[in-house]
């Protein structure tokens, strides 16, 4: 299936997404929201897909809502649906899935597409890349999860800064807050991305979704709950034909292949 907005590519089990706006540097509209929760829920429901990369198409990995059609155009928008104290569904869709999501992240990353940035399980950053928040500097605040997710993941007084402020950081201030995982040069994003995806899909499948939902989950937890959540997630796997797989390959001393069973 074709999009008008995102470019959606398969290598063998690795799902390549790309916002496909350049010219308005990959700003979010409805149509792009729609298309990518379509993209999301074909991707849940393909086996054969074992992780997926997201990145934005020219110099920008998605520069926030396209503040245009949010607050200047009648009829369906997706700043209708904003206003209605709705955030859009693929932000949680994409934190929801239940395979890993590598966010390499091109270029700008403001408003909303730090927030696209911020579901992502992980982050490689191109040097060019930049993170920030400039909803302030028009009397909103982020609505897609922005306020709730930044403190979680870079700590509260930088998040509050950030958000206040709406000034961008670079690749390399946020990967000394922990929000990125690696930085690397523009030229070797897509290789260093999709060199983590292969690694990835061949890692069992099975406890590949059990580690993401205890992290997600856990940490919305107190801890004895999340503890006992784990146990739970443990003892499913260890029943698993994949267990079984990956204790005989380690015996036979070879290679083992998953099947997510």
């Amino acid at each position: 299936m074709s999009y008008e907005t995102v470019i959606y590519e398969k290598e063998d089990s690795i799902a390549l997404i790309t916002l496909n706006r350049p010219d308005s540097l990959n700003t979010i509209n409805l149509k792009l929201a729609l298309e990518l929760e379509k993209i999301v829920d074909e991707i849940a429901a393909d086996d054969s897909v074992r992780v997926v990369i997201i990145s934005g198409a020219g110099r920008a990995f998605c520069a926030g809502a396209d503040v245009r059609e949010v607050l200047l155009t009648d009829g369906p928008t997706l700043g209708s649906e904003l206003g209605k104290g709705k955030p859009p569904a693929l932000f949680d869709k994409f934190e929801n899935l239940d395979k890993p999501v590598i966010g390499a992240i091109n270029g700008l990353a403001i408003g909303g597409g730090f927030e696209l940035a911020m579901v992502c399980d992980l982050r490689i950053a191109s040097t060019a890349a930049k993170f920030g928040f400039g909803e302030i500097k028009i009397g909103l605040i982020p609505s897609s999860g922005g306020t709730v997710r930044a403190p979680r993941l870079m700590g509260i007084t930088k998040a509050k800064e950030l958000l206040f402020f709406g000034d961008p950081i670079d690749a390399e201030e946020a990967y000394r807050l922990g929000f990125i995982n690696k930085v690397v040069p523009p030229e070797s994003l897509l290789a260093e991305s999709k060199k983590w995806a292969k690694t990835l899909s061949q890692r069992p499948p099975l406890a590949v979704k059990a580690v993401k939902s205890c992290v997600n989950m856990g940490t919305q937890m107190p801890l004895s709950a999340a503890v006992h959540y784990e146990a739970k997630q443990a003892a499913i796997l260890f029943n698993s034909e994949d267990k079984q797989e990956g204790i005989n390959a380690f015996l036979e001393k070879r290679h083992p292949v998953y099947k997510g069973k």
